[in-house]
């Protein structure tokens, strides 16, 4: 812990917690999982300590969109109230921009997806509806047909999950640094010690001790030396200010050939975030350039005057995207989620749906054990490892393989990312399916295979109606490529997240 912290300004509840306590649980971090984990726990009836480094607002380009399913979980857990009051914005859906031309996608009926599951001791009291606020209405989100997600202020939206878990009896909250997982003689995960201002260096016991201590993990190699992510590309994001967005309440894909994809959704009634793809770790020397030259031609006119704006006053920021199948929980006392266990690429913004989801299956699975019964608990995480598939590989593997196709860095995955498109335009299945595996509402992984290779059959189709008679034995000869390509950007995805 730094020596500029400033004890005096930290609020004495956050420095007073006991390490004379074996608490049930201890959730390392406070980011969007933690409070979720910690708050559940806590109406399960346990005794839980959420250490945190810092709990002022961050201020952050990433978790800024949840998708139908992360909302669907946040009702789960009774926490839905989380997006209220902070200017959030509905999203109804996406419009998907390629070479000009538009397609628009809404979200799927709510009557085509499985109903909400409450879960006991964590619903009660309509926390699992929003509540009327400026910017989110209850005919939208309760009465409407379709599902919905939702844009906003990252730091606002975590400020609203701290409140909650601050209210919770069970919580004690605690700021200071995690500086050790520790381990028992016998190799088991008995708590952390933590840095606090004022304090030093302590150790706290748990029987469970969770770490979600998000993309830049420091501790999730406590879980295996080896689980480490790898990184492929990064984001530029910028903010628009009252940008004039082509559709309303609409998540926006902008794709061409000449170009990475671009996206761009409101996240609060003056702000819109502007996320610009690089295929590379290593962002380009000069931004600014690469943004007017790269970026700015394929942007829809309505955007031009926010991003000049945006591009003149310099606030780039940017993130790395990362890829990190998830691990078994195989340690005693030691469980990882969120971002430290199972990373995706962010373009199709899952990231809040998988990590919620896994709360919510996590609470289900392993909220009413007696914690102190490890071996119990352990058995069941394992469950829980193969549980989580179903639904996690979905986004995860439709996250890896939709920027394949979005950012076609070759000729086979052009034809593909057009082939993409064009089955868009189809309508109907070709839009209601894909769209429900985007938002998190269809979690069927070899249903997603089923219509992943039917978009290759499609791209191949289209080719050859381009390429005409003459160039009908090319266009075969490409049917291989485009196939074999297909299932290079997929199968070892899907692999690694069933099996692997």
């Amino acid at each position: 812990m730094s020596d500029s912290v400033d004890v005096k300004a930290i609020p004495k509840e956050l420095l007073s917690a006991s390490s004379e306590i074996v608490y049930d649980a201890i959730v390392v971090g406070c980011g969007v999982v933690g409070p979720c984990i910690a708050t559940g726990l806590a109406r399960k009836g346990k005794k839980v300590l959420i250490v945190e480094r810092d709990w002022t607002m961050p201020d952050r380009i990433v978790g800024e969109l949840m998708q139908p399913g992360g909302l669907r979980a946040l009702r789960s857990l009774g926490m839905i109230q989380a997006i209220n009051n902070i200017d959030a914005i509905p999203v109804t859906g996406y419009s998907v921009f390629y070479n000009g031309e538009k397609v628009s996608i809404p979200y799927p009926y709510k009557a085509d997806t499985a109903p909400v599951e409450k879960i006991s001791d964590l619903v009660f009291d309509g926390n699992d509806r929003v509540i009327e606020d400026k910017t989110v209405h209850v005919k939208d989100f309760e009465d409407d047909d379709r599902e919905r997600g939702v844009g906003f202020v990252h730091g606002k939206f975590l400020q609203n999950l701290r409140d909650i878990v601050a209210k919770e009896p069970n919580v004690t909250r605690l700021q200071g640094n995690v500086i050790e997982i520790l381990r028992s003689k016998e190799n088991e995960v008995v708590g952390a010690k933590v840095e606090i201002p004022g304090r030093g260096k302590e150790d706290f016991k748990a029987h469970l001790t969770f770490v979600c201590d998000g993309i830049f993990s420091r501790f999730r190699k406590e879980l295996s030396p080896d689980h480490i992510p790898s990184v492929g590309s990064s984001f530029v994001g910028m903010s628009l200010f009252h940008a004039n967005i082509p559709s309303k309440n609409h998540g926006h894909v902008i794709l061409g050939t000449s170009h990475m994809p671009v996206l761009v959704y409101q996240i609060s009634s003056e702000e819109t975030r502007i996320l610009c793809a690089y295929n590379s770790a290593r962002l380009p020397k000069d931004i600014k350039s690469w943004l007017t030259t790269d970026v700015k031609p394929y942007l829809p006119k309505s955007l031009l005057p926010s991003f000049d704006k945006a591009v003149e006053d310099g606030k780039f920021r940017s993130m790395p995207n990362s890829y990190l199948p998830a691990k078994q929980n195989t340690v005693t006392g030691l469980c990882v989620i969120g971002d430290a266990l199972n990373m995706r690429h962010p373009l199709t913004g899952g990231g809040m749906a998988v990590g919620l989801n896994d709360v919510a299956l996590l609470i289900k699975t392993v909220g009413d054990l007696d914690f102190s019964d490890r071996e119990t608990v352990l058995d069941e995480l394992l469950e829980y490892h193969f549980e989580r598939k179903q639904y996690d590989s979905v986004i995860n593997v439709l996250s890896i393989a939709l920027y394949s196709l979005f950012a076609a860095d070759n000729r086979n995955l052009q034809v593909l990312q057009r082939g993409c498109f064009k089955y868009f335009e189809r309508g109907g299945d070709c839009i209601r399916l894909p769209v429900s595996f985007l938002a998190g509402v269809l979690p069927k992984p070899f249903l997603l295979t089923k219509v992943f290779f039917s978009v290759a059959l499609y791209s191949i189709y289209v080719n050859f109606q381009e390429r005409g008679i003459l160039g009908s034995p090319l266009a075969l000869l490409e049917a291989f490529a485009i196939l074999f390509t297909a299932a290079k950007v997929f199968t070892p995805y899907l692999f690694k997240e069933l099996i692997g």
